[in-house]
């Protein structure tokens, strides 16, 4: 490169180009740092019993005589508390150890789940056991995630936290491929009683890896009470126009593709594409392109955050125009596999750009109301989807869902706070890979 054209790199604080070796080693740099390979390997054999449970479950029970209302009961039980306790949840973990709300949440939902696997294996199990462990662990769950989303700020350096997103994010996304088909052949072979007890294992030994996570304390911060510590995380949200113009998003985009792709989906895959085979193969392109998008994420730092995550927003609207269009199948196929990834690569550098933006003693309670703002939604969407499609028909319901996402992709890129979301620009972590330590130091607020 001339050195007049280097200078003015230099000048507009462009970042040097890096060579792929180097983005290589540095993707692999988190796994260096003991804290995160324990939070690492926790959450992907949590993942794998999540990923085996619902089957588990709806055959459970389904042997105990339950239908589909029964399954309905069993699988609200588990949003409803979450809805009602995140912002509890997001306190708790700006207030106490993240990596010991972890600990104790884990606990919870693998003991809850051992009860029920013992009343299943005795007979004695009934419908409203399962819905009561259900609740139990959708409780717990509200604890968890604020706590799982603010630890890799707590254990992993700035410089290496894209790569550690990344890395999760593929690990989760991979699990999605074969955990399904793991848990199907479990129920097959042993029955779902093992197969829950099958999480309520991962459950357990997650527990006994984050209890080894050891961080050393923050600066002490002064407890002001917990309303007060609630109105001031909302306060600190409310402040971020970024933030809650990007949440305001989420809240349309997240039920409108539940609805078009989970409720409606399999729906177009009976009518259109002659039964489940095809639309499994629908599924598997998007779960592909979950993976494929983690995987480019994990090699890709886009300096322009806000454009990026718009992007991969939209990119959604694609299944469902295919879909609302009757696109050839393998038209169909593309569209879901760019979905998936673009929806992969958006939400890893979401959660950088978030971690980067929001101190650490305030982290926890911003992604509670994040989580808030898109779950809550979600019931509403998912009772209201059924008349509108009978009314309209699935596939003008889906190309009406098409245009929603479009809509929200776009209208953000509209406030400038959001088209200016940009990383920060430093220097990406090519000579020694920090030590153990590096968790400590990167705990203070930024």
């Amino acid at each position: 490169m001339p050195k007049a054209r280097l200078l003015n790199r230099e000048a507009l604080g462009a970042a040097p180009r890096i060579g792929w070796a180097a983005r290589v080693r540095e993707a692999g740099a988190p796994l260096a740092i003991r804290a995160y390979r324990l939070h690492f390997t926790a959450r992907l054999l949590s993942w794998t019993g999540s990923a085996v449970s619902p089957i588990a479950l709806a055959f459970a029970v389904l042997d105990i005589g339950g239908g589909t209302g029964a399954l309905g009961l069993v699988l609200a039980a588990s949003v409803v508390p979450q809805v009602l306790l995140l912002l509890v949840g997001g306190v708790v973990a700006d207030r106490l150890s993240r990596a010991r709300v972890m600990v104790r949440s884990n606990i919870v939902c693998a003991v809850a789940e051992a009860l029920a696997v013992m009343l299943l294996r005795s007979g004695d199990a009934r419908v409203w056991h399962l819905v009561l462990m259900s609740g139990i662990c959708g409780a717990a769950g509200a604890f968890f995630t604020p706590a799982a989303g603010g630890i890799v700020k707590d254990v992993v350096p700035a410089e290496l936290r894209h790569a550690a997103n990344a890395l999760l994010k593929i690990g989760q996304n991979l699990v999605k491929v074969g955990g399904p088909a793991l848990g199907g052949v479990l129920v097959a072979a042993f029955g779902s009683a093992w197969a829950i007890g099958w999480d309520a294992v991962t459950f357990a030994v997650a527990a006994v890896l984050f209890a080894r996570i050891d961080l050393k304390p923050g600066p002490v911060k002064v407890k002001t009470g917990f309303l007060a510590e609630l109105r001031e995380g909302w306060a600190d949200f409310r402040s971020r126009r970024w933030l809650w113009v990007m949440v305001v998003q989420g809240a349309l985009v997240v039920p409108v593709w539940l609805v078009g792709y989970q409720l409606l989906g399999p729906v177009y895959g009976a009518r259109y594409l002659g039964g489940a085979g095809l639309w499994g193969l629908v599924v598997s392109a998007f779960t592909g392109g979950l993976v494929a998008g983690a995987a480019v994420a994990l090699m890709w730092r886009p300096r322009l955050v806000g454009r990026v995550v718009c992007a991969g927003t939209g990119s959604l609207a694609l299944p469902l125009a295919a879909m609302a269009c009757a696109a050839p199948l393998l038209v169909l196929l593309a569209a879901t596999a760019a979905a998936g990834t673009g929806l992969a690569v958006s939400m890893t550098v979401w959660s950088g750009l978030v971690q980067e933006r929001i101190p650490a003693d305030r982290l926890s309670r911003a992604l509670s109301y994040s989580t808030l703002g898109q779950l809550a939604p979600v019931p509403v969407a998912y009772l209201i989807a059924g008349p509108v499609s009978r009314a309209v028909g699935v596939r003008a319901t889906l190309a009406a869902g098409a245009l929603v996402i479009v809509l929200a992709a776009v209208l953000p890129l509209l406030v400038r706070q959001v088209r200016a979301l940009a990383m920060a620009a430093g220097q990406p972590a090519h000579g020694p890979v920090p030590t153990d330590t590096a968790g400590a130091t990167a705990r203070a607020p930024r």
